[in-house]
């Protein structure tokens, strides 16, 4: 893609698009910095949805689980398929919409497990998730090879995922659960240095920098609840 350099000479003042001096570690910490906004909203939605008592009532309205559902998929394929096509405001639109979406569906996890749990989880989440991320960013090593075995192993999950709807698993989840951790940490440690090729590539394209960092954010966002997730479901404490 050729820079847009009418973009980038005109708006870059005005609209908060990254400069051309902006160091690799700024715009590293940019990234990083709306994945913490996304994952502040959807932990924030989710308890004030189970602290309120609103979910209680939002999950009675007909067919709404598989509604939310469809819409955060959808929200995710848009975001991926038209980064370059969108403005910058409305990536960040959408990836906050996703975000608020993901945090309707989390408040159920209020309900179903113990908050000191939750928080114990979160803990060990954002632990392993920065350790790999650190590993990522810092590596000299081209993880790229990994490609292929995540992709595949994240293939391997979501067969399983529909396998387990209509077949139990019983002591298998555990497995699939330390699959599910090993998948995405190894998806962390790829997607933070891919943050690395996004920076070298669009450097001369301050508005579509910016759009290549809301959407590493989105993968890293994607990457953390999905270890939250399968942290949860190995050994969260469910209320009785």
């Amino acid at each position: 893609m050729e820079p847009n350099n009418n973009l980038y000479s005109n708006d870059y003042g005005g609209y908060g698009y990254a400069a051309p001096e902006i160091t690799l570690s700024q715009y590293v910490v940019r990234t990083f910095t709306w994945m913490f906004i996304g994952l502040l909203v959807t932990f924030g939605i989710a308890y004030g949805g189970y602290a309120t008592g609103m979910i209680l009532y939002v999950f009675t309205v007909p067919y709404l689980p598989i509604i939310l559902l469809v819409a955060e998929v959808a929200l995710v394929m848009i975001l991926a398929a038209c980064i370059q096509k969108l403005s910058v405001g409305a990536a960040r639109a959408l990836f906050i919409g996703y975000a608020i979406l993901n945090g309707v569906v989390f408040s159920v996890y209020f309900l179903l497990f113990e908050l000191n749990s939750l928080i114990l989880i979160f803990a060990m989440t954002a632990l392993y998730f920065g350790v790999f991320a650190l590993y990522g960013h810092c590596t000299k090593r081209d993880l790229s090879g990994l490609r292929p075995i995540l992709v595949g192993g994240l293939i391997f999950l979501l067969v399983v995922g529909l396998l387990s709807m209509f077949l139990p698993l019983g002591a298998l989840d555990r497995i699939i659960c330390l699959i599910g951790v090993a998948i995405f940490l190894g998806f962390t440690a790829y997607d933070t240095q891919k943050i690395k090729s996004f920076y070298a590539y669009y450097s001369t394209d301050g508005a579509m920098l910016e759009k290549a960092s809301v959407f590493s954010a989105l993968q890293l966002y994607l990457d953390f609840v999905n270890i939250f997730l399968y942290l949860l479901r190995f050994m969260g404490k469910r209320k009785n």
